[in-house]
C-alpha cells in the first residue's frame, strides 16, 4: 500500500512500464481513500526494484508512506492496471 500524493500523478501506469521492464507480474489499482495497491510477482531483483520504486514513485507523487508484507504467489501471468 502506498500512500500520499499518488493517484492523479500516473502512478500506475509508471509501475506497469517498470513492472514490464523488470519481467514482474501482478497489478495496480487506485483505491478510494486516495492510496494505491499493488501486487509484484516474478524474480526476486525485479519485485526489490519495484519495491525500492514505490518509495518514490514516479516524477510529480508524494509518497508518505510505503507498507508491505509478503502473501503467497498467485501464479500471475501479466501486469495490469485495474
Amino acid at each position: 500500500m502506498v500512500s500520499g500524493q499518488v493517484q492523479g500523478v500516473f502512478f500506475r501506469d509508471s509501475c506497469r512500464v517498470l513492472a514490464q521492464e523488470n519481467s514482474v507480474n501482478g497489478w495496480v489499482r487506485n483505491l478510494p481513500d486516495g492510496t494505491v495497491e499493488a501486487v509484484f510477482e516474478g524474480p526476486p531483483a525485479g519485485v526489490a526494484q519495484l519495491l525500492r520504486w514505490s518509495h518514490h514513485g514516479p516524477e510529480g507523487a508524494v509518497v508518505e508512506h510505503v507498507s508491505q508484507h509478503e502473501e503467497t504467489p498467485e501464479g500471475l501471468t501479466s501486469f495490469e492496471v485495474r
